[in-house]
């Protein structure tokens, strides 16, 4: 009997250790993060940046998103739906982090449609219908100008617009400032300047509704 107590509490006292370990781990990322942001906070805007909402918002969202990611297009309408809810309290700026093969080529189409005024309705279509051009994360170039022609660009134009070296520039400024955040997965939020470290919907709301306080 003894020896049984003797196990279990030595088996509990691991427990509290890695509990204990855990927290203080989480809280050495969190606070690293934080340092990252404070020291960086030029790299959360561009000038080219896509912003959505009140400029005077008490909280700013931004993300950092790949067009082939698939939780990115989960969380497309649940980000719309968080707008809607906090309606002048929170803007929502759109960044790149294209890891996934070929996503750069659709960052770059995305980018140049804002020229002919298409930039949301391109964003929402290739959401809805990424599962028709992305094959195992991979982009299919072809199906891709197809979209873009059901959605009535003029695509001579938008290829000419994809294609300028500014383009290229964009992209390359885009994966520097996700690398220099910490950006290893997509989408990744930052409310305000801080990480989203625990994933999820709930844990997004719980950091806005902090930031509103």
């Amino acid at each position: 009997m003894n020896k049984q107590k003797t196990i279990l509490l030595a088996v509990v006292s691991l427990l509290i250790l890695f509990a204990f370990g855990t927290i203080a781990y989480n809280d050495s990322k969190s606070n690293e993060a934080a340092k990252i942001a404070k020291k960086n906070q030029e790299k959360f805007i561009r000038d080219y940046s896509t912003v959505i909402g009140n400029s005077d918002a008490k909280v700013t969202l931004v993300e950092f998103l790949d067009p082939a990611c698939e939780t990115c297009r989960i969380f497309y309408p649940i980000v719309k739906d968080l707008m809607t809810k906090y309606d002048g309290q929170m803007r929502h700026v759109i960044r790149y982090a294209p890891f996934h093969q070929g996503s750069d080529f659709v960052v770059k189409i995305l980018e140049a449609t804002k020229k002919q005024g298409k930039y949301h309705e391109t964003l929402t279509a290739l959401f809805k219908y990424q599962n028709q051009w992305v094959n195992h994360h991979v982009p299919n170039e072809q199906i891709v100008w197809q979209l873009m022609k059901h959605l009535g660009l003029n695509i001579e134009q938008l290829r000419k617009d994809m294609n300028d070296p500014s383009m290229d520039a964009l992209v390359k400024q885009e994966i520097a400032d996700a690398k220099t955040l910490g950006v290893q997965k997509t989408p990744q939020f930052f409310v305000n300047g801080k990480m989203l470290q625990q994933f999820g919907h709930e844990q997004l709301i719980e950091l806005i509704e902090s930031e509103l306080k």
